[in-house]
């Protein structure tokens, strides 16, 4: 009989909808967690249902402070940081903080306990890209100055700093890319398109379409996105790699499917289109099948339906 061996997984931004998640994963894999957010995005109900778990510690602090943690730690997870355009326009420095200062003092963690390292990336690091789908080894069209930038710019730099700590410390690092994710333990107010669409529907209120609706996005469900990262935790793969799901969709047509779904009598308006919006945005998972022999495996019809039933009882 094979005997799992416990480790110790510090999660920053553990409270958040994506760091909520991976704490119950590792937790369900028989390890120990200790999750970090100072609480500017993240919610405790995220994560109220692991404090009677003795294997779960919460630490309310801000990141890009240092950080203290007692005893071995085998793996740190970076996710710390707002990730909606609604919250990092209205903290662009704070987001620019964290994904510097912040990463620092994270890797720095994983330097002095001999720690594995993975940091959230993001397919923000793209822009609004001139590739189509985009693959890691596209460098990306980014408007450093825009209102995006602070966001883009954060992960951009975070991405370079893990591969200097690496190179220059040896320390055992991964950058995974994700792309537009969606479930349970979204904000209502969280500012992106599916959250948005589906709060509006599901209170009968005009659903809002920025430009014309045919931006696309690949929108992929959060069970399927924390399998990817806990698979590439736990690869030899130390460049970036995507994870998300291929299938694109606009967002004319995801307002319309949103609103399908939940039985909704809400009509579509048109709102301007924000800068820098990226037009199309789709990952080239070769490298995650290949690697990770992963893929997305839970339809959008399906990923809708679960998400649905959380906000409905978010909203009541």
């Amino acid at each position: 009989m094979t005997v799992m061996t416990e480790k110790h997984a510090v999660v920053t931004g553990g409270a958040g909808f994506l760091g909520s998640h991976l704490c119950d994963r590792f937790l369900k894999e028989g390890h120990r967690v200790t999750a970090i957010d100072n609480l500017v995005t993240g919610e405790l109900k995220n994560i109220a249902h692991l404090f009677g778990n003795e294997r779960f510690k919460f630490i309310k602090h801000d990141v890009t402070e240092f950080m203290y943690i007692d005893g071995p730690v085998d793996y740190i997870l970076h996710f710390a940081s707002p990730a909606s355009p609604i919250d990092y326009l209205k903290l662009p420095i704070q987001t620019l903080k964290v994904g510097s200062l912040g990463t620092h003092k994270a890797l720095g963690l994983a330097k002095a306990k001999g720690a594995r390292f993975l940091l959230a990336s993001t397919s923000e690091v793209y822009g609004d890209p001139l590739v189509h789908p985009q693959p890691e080894t596209y460098w990306g069209n980014v408007n450093p100055v825009g209102f995006r930038g602070v966001y883009d710019e954060a992960k951009r730099f975070a991405e370079a700093m893990t591969m200097a700590y690496r190179r220059y410390h040896g320390t055992e690092t991964r950058i995974v890319r994700i792309f537009n994710t969606y479930g349970p333990r979204m904000r209502l107010l969280d500012g992106r398109a599916i959250p948005s669409f589906l709060a509006q529907a599901l209170r009968g209120e005009d659903v809002t379409v920025f430009g014309e609706g045919s931006q696309t996005r690949s929108v992929c469900y959060v069970e399927d996105l924390i399998e990817g990262i806990h698979r590439l935790l736990l690869s030899d793969e130390a460049d970036p790699v995507n994870i998300g799901n291929e299938d694109e969709i606009t967002m004319l047509d995801l307002a319309k499917e949103i609103i399908a779904l939940t039985g909704s009598k809400s009509r579509i308006i048109h709102r301007p289109l924000p800068e820098d919006d990226p037009k199309v945005r789709r990952p080239d998972t070769t490298r995650a099948r290949t690697i990770l022999h992963w893929e997305a495996k839970v339809d959008r019809k399906e990923g809708l339906r679960r998400t649905v039933e959380y906000f409905r009882n978010q909203i009541k």
